[in-house]
């Protein structure tokens, strides 16, 4: 992925330093294993993975009608409820961006792409 920017409010930002944010804000959700799936804790058994995500592709972005659109590849821990999972990594994911980068999140899609199962 080319490291190209985003011209939001009035300033560029690079796409990376927007994935940075998100990646780490979205990771710290309970139920959020790692955005892209390429962490695995030591502890994890198995992983079924519909696709396989680079890192670079894990978190894409875009600006419409001056607001940021989002799509997030995550892998998630089995046990939590995908909607709810969903819902609260997008409300962490626009609140974070907002109060980091100083725009409006207008949307953010979650593709779950990886289930992980803890040790039993």
């Amino acid at each position: 992925m080319e490291d190209t920017e985003l011209f939001i409010s009035g300033i560029g930002i690079s796409k990376s330093v927007i994935s940075t944010i998100v990646k780490l804000t979205a990771e710290k959700v309970e139920g959020v294993a790692s955005v892209g799936g390429n962490v695995i804790a030591s502890s994890l058994v198995s992983v079924f993975t519909a696709r396989n995500v680079s890192p670079e592709s894990a978190v894409e972005s875009v600006v419409e009608d001056d607001q940021l659109h989002l799509t997030l590849h995550l892998a998630v821990f089995y046990g939590y409820t995908f909607t709810k999972l969903a819902a609260a990594v997008r409300e962490a994911v626009a609140k974070g961006v907002a109060e980091q980068v100083g725009v409006n999140v207008g949307a953010v899609d979650i593709c779950i792409d990886s289930l992980v199962f803890p040790k039993e």
